[in-house]
């Protein structure tokens, strides 16, 4: 509630003055300070009460209490007369500094571990109880625990010691045992590069795959909306018998709702009834992936760590690691594929400190049961919610996805600054999921019946993408290592989708015509202006570290925009949230967000600074510029350069990749994806049978 809002109980005037957020999940010990330490106005005399105290004298009476919610203490001072008391508001600045002194921002460490003197859930106990509780509950839960330990063990290491965490895992020399080149494509990461590894197969390439994990086993459940799915069909992956095979649920509507008890700003719930509303067969499409890369001559090599690679101008030697039996093996290939997201060290080498700006630590965890009937209709899903403010310096939103049966999926996550003090934790924020999950969705979590972990770490970047601190030739990032982060849909499966043709067409010409050094490889990308200016709406919905911001102030931010998007025809809500949306509707809605709203633009700028919209500006000058191109060339510039092809192509390839992509960046690089490429039928000879990948012609200039 705003400090100059009013209220009238029994008989007094009740006035808002203090409003304050304390990072202390023990309620007790906060309020046995409070009634024993607070600083007291001059001339007056406490009252204890249960839940906190009143102070009284000099004709002024003053309300102080305590609540706890999301795992953490909140605080109000409410003036309970007409009169304040003298010197009421030095008083107060007295008390915010003596809670800043008590009770700092204290941010959680990685507690060390060693599996040889007990299990996991016996070393974690002491610092994460409920989470070891649950997970011990979950199928593979020790295994599942131990994953989320080292991927955050991991990301620790990435942020705050960049440089020294690992040795360099990329080299321009020759292998010490170079391997024959047997393959077109090395793809590291058996998730997203799963379906990019069919797509090239079916290609006529040679694609080995590389998962650390069992193949097919995800961390994550896949949503999407119908339209995007029906990409896979349109460009030639799948069948529509395959794809309607893939959907577990099709819900009805989804809800957009933020916690707004205490915001200035309030909102009605947003509808979207197409947003993320299929729950997709993850394991199942990427069986059906891996079914198509092994018929076409490809190999998966699952339980396999990719150790380092060895890139030299004719081909590239990946050293790689059989987890099993923990021997190295290698792999010869003429271009190396990342998909390895956060955990990746490729990226990590490329990009030094500048890998990631911003994470979105992610937990959740699918529920196959023990709901009491009408907690939940698995006709609606919930995209994105809150239900409090600002808890330990992170605004807590949630996701709920209905599956299969009574298959219920939530996810817990925040927007974070990456910071070497504060990298984000995925063990603290699952503490905090089981602990709350009964706030958010009436339930008894000891009914619960747990059926599948699910978590990881989404990374993204401010600004446009920096060029790699040493570029390689014939290497490729992409999904999250890319770090190519859209602030609303978060996650990478709709853009890998959504962008999945343009990305084969690109990389299928570069190797069509061994363009494989880094200048050329680097106009393989999914890069989207439209997407990309939005990440100053993504910073705003994040505390800095050492910051304190005012608990109900993101969620009035996220209000501010969640409203006007409520009064927008839902074709537009709907372009906006799947990253279609334009340079006027981007604009449009700014304008009057900031207009209904004045104090937004100030919030953000708290939030940011100087220096965040200093650093935003190039990215929103470069995406204006870039509308102002698509709406000149686009309508006829991509088809120019399809009618060119055949004579363009074969007499200057370098020069056709760079048209065919800047063609893309007109469409797709600003939410208009056009579908211009397609994979051979599964029963034409050029799916049969593997293709020389490099033209004759190529081979007789040779």
């Amino acid at each position: 509630m705003g400090k100059d809002r009013l209220f009238l109980c029994l008989g007094a005037v009740l006035k808002l003055l203090y409003y304050r957020e304390i990072p202390c999940p023990d309620t007790a010990q906060v309020l046995s300070w409070l009634q024993e330490h607070l600083p007291l106005p001059a001339s007056s005399q406490k009252v204890l009460t249960p839940t906190g105290l009143r102070l009284e004298g000099s004709g002024a009476q003053l309300a102080v209490f305590l609540w706890s919610g999301l795992n953490t203490t909140y605080l109000k001072i409410f003036q309970w007369s007409e009169r304040p008391f003298p010197q009421q508001g030095r008083w107060l600045k007295e008390v915010e500094r003596a809670i800043q002194s008590q009770f700092p921002h204290r941010y959680p460490q990685l507690p060390p571990i060693d599996l040889s003197q007990g299990s996991i859930f016996e070393q974690l106990e002491p610092f994460y109880p409920q989470t070891v509780k649950y997970f011990r509950r979950i199928p593979n839960g020790e295994f599942d625990l131990q994953r989320v330990y080292w991927w955050e063990k991991r990301w620790r290491e990435e942020v705050q010691s960049p440089h020294a965490c690992r040795p360099p895992v990329l080299f321009r020399q020759p292998a010490p045992e170079p391997a024959p080149q047997e393959w077109d494509l090395v793809i590291v990461g058996g998730a997203l590069g799963a379906i990019y590894g069919a797509a090239m197969a079916r290609l006529g390439y040679r694609v080995a795959l590389v998962e650390r994990l069992p193949f097919g086993r995800m961390n994550r459940e896949w949503n999407i909306s119908r339209r995007e799915l029906q990409t896979l069909v349109e460009f030639g992956l799948l069948s529509p018998e395959e794809m309607e095979s893939l959907i577990l649920r099709e819900y009805t509507d989804g809800f957009n709702k933020f916690f707004d008890g205490n915001s200035p700003v309030r909102a009605p719930v947003l509808h979207t009834p197409t947003v993320l509303n299929l729950a997709i067969d993850a394991e199942k499409l990427l069986q059906l992936c891996g079914q198509i890369l092994r018929s076409r001559g490809g190999a998966i090599y699952e339980r396999s760590e990719f150790q380092r690679a060895y890139i030299e101008e004719q081909g590239v030697t990946v050293v790689v690691k059989d987890l099993t039996t923990q021997e190295e093996f290698s792999l010869g290939s003429r271009l190396l594929v990342d998909a390895m997201g956060t955990a990746s060290p490729i990226a990590q080498q490329l990009y030094g400190r500048r890998a990631f700006d911003s994470v979105c630590p992610t937990v959740g965890a699918t529920i196959a049961g023990g709901f009491e009937p009408g907690v939940w209709d698995p006709q609606f899903g919930d995209i994105l919610a809150s239900h409090g403010d600002i808890s330990r310096g992170r605004q807590l939103i949630w996701e709920l996805f209905p599956g299969p049966g009574e298959d219920l999926t939530f996810y817990l996550f925040h927007y974070h600054q990456v910071h070497p003090e504060n990298p984000g934790s995925l063990l603290e924020l699952y503490e905090d999921f089981f602990t709350i999950l009964p706030e958010y969705r009436r339930c008894d979590p000891e009914r619960l019946q747990w059926k599948k972990a699910t978590f990881g770490y989404i990374p993204g970047r401010f600004g446009q993408q920096p060029a790699p601190q040493e570029p390689f030739d014939r290497l490729l990032l992409i999904g999250d290592a890319a770090a190519l982060q859209s602030p609303l849909s978060f996650t990478g499966f709709g853009s890998l989708v959504r962008n999945c043709p343009r990305l084969c067409d690109l990389l299928d010409t570069a190797l069509r015509h061994n363009l494989l050094k880094a200048a050329d490889l680097a106009q393989i990308r999914a890069y989207q202006g439209n997407s990309a200016v939005t990440w100053l709406f993504s910073r705003g919905m994040m505390v800095p570290t050492g910051k304190v911001l005012p608990p109900e102030r993101i969620n009035a931010i996220l209000n501010s925009f969640f409203g006007i998007l409520a009064t927008e025809p839902p074709e537009v809500v709907d372009d906006f949230i799947k990253d279609r949306a334009g340079w006027l509707a981007f604009n449009r809605m700014a304008i009057k967000a900031a207009l209904q709203n004045p104090r937004l633009l100030l919030w953000i700028w708290e939030a940011v600074g100087a220096e965040g919209f200093a650093q935003w500006l190039p990215t929103y000058f470069s995406y204006t510029g870039l509308a102002l191109l698509s709406a000149l060339l686009g309508s006829w510039f991509p088809k120019l350069v399809r009618r060119l092809q055949p004579w363009l192509e074969s007499r200057y390839p370098r020069l056709w990749l760079r048209c065919l992509s800047w063609s893309y960046t007109l469409t797709y690089g600003v939410g208009q994806p056009r579908l211009e490429f397609h994979l051979p039928a599964p029963s034409s000879p050029a799916a049969q049978n593997l293709q020389n990948p490099i033209p004759t012609w190529i081979e007789e200039r040779a």
